[in-house]
């Protein structure tokens, strides 16, 4: 069992972070006044306040219960007449932890924390919304930039709930890129992700990334009556929403068109490229499905999948969030994630795009420094190149022989100054081999997937456009460095005024607006486009920028793209 004197200072670090992250419950309520626009399904009346007309959660698909739970969402079928959006839009069911887990750690990270987005949500299954904000004032014919949000949460929480844009509006207001902001709720965990046979052939895999493609079609429907141009959207996402920005590009084989139109220009990836996959009804994800069967009282029906569909809303969250979260000793080794169906995922998500099979926008990717360390904090008794190899092919990478992993285990160094958090000598060692655990699952996962794909995309489609970069602006925070969703509080909420801060939201919009870092406001060096030279923006700390050749851990990722094909979670 963790020590709790060694978990508090991990705790103390986070909570200097967050404690002045916005909420929604927390935003000023003086001078707000309604504002309508109609749209074909109704008249949709939201709140202006602080210069931003807010429009949460309007429905853009039939409630998925009943029948259509675990199935495909349906276009919204009914009027909604004059409909008031609500306040906070209603989240999806959640999986925080896994119902049978007593994690001491997160416990305290949940008591400790004012992350809105590690704060349990209460959620319901009438859930597919999608929230809309914009520059008070903005005209039907203003044809704005549209930046369309996907969450992340490691495809098993996450609600827009949480990611209010008042924020990110203002900022490109007063640099004169005034911009439509788009957030879609999806459905995660089982909810939108369960595996199977039986889901395969129900036509029910990938659920949550239909969710969001039906949410990018509503967008390519209703947003130009919100002032926003449809031909000017940008898809932009955090973790587990940056592999779902991904997941868009290479939905059914590349083709990300509507109604003879392409549904985005362009893509944003924060923390998140490919996520390898083994299929929906491989051995191990065929497991899970068996594991929520038994735990739902459905084992032995004729038909489990309709069982499932039967069961009361609590019943059946609970049996879904039985199987480990990743907030858990199997951290990145996920239960709930897509997984290639032959359809909606036609093979792995790493296969496909080196195949061609993708939409090309131009792009943005970039990593925070120490992805890993968040996810290694779970493995107390992963303390040599041994452990290390059994618990990758335990929990991880089932298909990749053990003489595989001991060959990558063995290209990241045994010396504690080697590991994450990088750059920090011998320090910060939670446990003994936590830096090198932290250092390898952030690479695989994270860091170094995102330079293959940015060398394939190079190879394949070198006429489009791509940059990259490292986030170090937390350098110091103990244990954990510059963590994983740590640019949610820098970059996204904007807690703390900095160069970091208003240089890495300058460059986005720059590129939402534009397709271009570069083009747009002035005062920040110049981004080279990664193909050129293989660098990257480096927002080095809170208050500079460098650039940064994208060459660092070679061995371990000369050995990642030569073994690809083994590391399919």
């Amino acid at each position: 069992m963790m020590r709790l004197s060694a978990t508090l200072p991990a705790v103390l670090g986070f909570f200097s972070l967050a404690v002045a992250a916005p909420t929604p419950e927390t935003q000023t309520l003086e001078a707000r006044s309604s504002v309508s626009v109609k749209i074909a399904s109704g008249t949709i009346v939201g709140s202006s306040i602080l210069g931003i007309d807010t429009f949460n959660g309007i429905p853009f698909a039939d409630p998925p219960v009943g029948n259509l739970r675990l199935a495909p969402p349906q276009k919204l079928s009914k009027n909604l007449g004059t409909f008031s959006t609500p306040a906070l839009p209603p989240a999806c069911p959640q999986m925080f932890l896994s119902t049978g887990s007593s994690n001491i750690l997160i416990k305290l990270l949940g008591s400790f924390l004012n992350f809105p987005f590690l704060q349990p949500i209460t959620g319901q299954e009438d859930c597919l919304n999608i929230s809309v904000q914009r520059p008070a004032g903005t005209k039907a014919t203003d044809k704005l930039p549209v930046a369309f949000w996907i969450y992340g949460g490691g495809f098993q929480l996450g609600a827009t709930v949480t990611y209010d844009g008042t924020s990110l509006l203002a900022t490109a207001i007063a640099q004169n890129q005034p911009m439509i902001y788009v957030a879609v709720n999806y459905r995660v965990a089982g909810f939108g992700f369960l595996p199977g046979a039986e889901i395969l052939k129900n036509g029910s895999a990938n659920l949550g990334l239909l969710d969001q493609r039906m949410g990018l079609q509503w967008v390519a429907d209703n947003i130009a009556a919100f002032g926003g141009d449809p031909d000017k959207v940008t898809i932009w996402g955090e973790s587990a929403g940056a592999m779902s920005v991904f997941d868009q590009m290479i939905l059914y084989g590349g083709n990300a068109t509507y109604n003879s139109k392409p549904l985005f220009r362009g893509a944003i990836m924060n923390s998140g490229t490919a996520a390898p996959a083994e299929r929906i009804d491989s051995p191990k994800a065929q497991a899970v499905y068996n594991n929520v069967v038994n735990k739902a009282g459905c084992s032995g029906k004729a038909d489990t999948l309709a069982c499932l569909r039967q069961l009361p809303y609590s019943t059946f969250l609970n049996a879904v969030n039985s199987v480990p979260s990743i907030f858990s000793y199997n951290s990145l080794g996920l239960s709930y994630l897509p997984r290639p169906d032959g359809v909606v995922l036609q093979d792995s998500p790493d296969v496909l795009f080196e195949q061609g099979k993708y939409h090309p926008v131009p792009m943005i990717i970039g990593d925070q420094e120490d992805e890993g360390t968040l996810f290694s904090v779970f493995q107390t008794d992963v303390n040599d190149s041994p452990s290390l190899v059994n618990w990758l092919s335990t929990y991880m990478f089932s298909n990749a022989t053990k003489a595989q992993l001991t060959q990558l285990v063995n290209t990241y160094d045994t010396a504690i100054s080697s590991g994450s958090p990088f750059r920090t000598s011998i320090f910060n060692e939670f446990y003994p081999g936590f830096k090198r655990t932290a250092a390898l699952l952030g690479d695989l996962v994270f860091t170094l997937t995102r330079r293959m794909e940015l060398a394939t995309h190079a190879k394949l489609n070198p006429s489009v456009p791509t940059w990259s970069y490292l986030s170090s602006y937390d350098y110091g925070t103990p244990f954990l460095g510059t963590f994983h969703a740590s640019d949610i509080i820098q970059v996204f909420y904007g807690v703390l005024p900095n160069n970091a801060m208003s240089s890495a939201r300058s460059y986005f919009f720059n590129f939402i607006y534009n397709l271009d870092p570069n083009v747009g406001t002035k005062g920040y060096a110049k981004w080279p486009k990664w193909a050129d030279n293989q660098q990257l923006m480096w927002f080095q700390s809170a208050d500079s920028n460098s650039l940064l050749a994208d060459n660092f851990r070679n061995e371990s990722y000369q050995w990642i793209v030569q073994n690809k094909a083994a590391l399919r979670v």
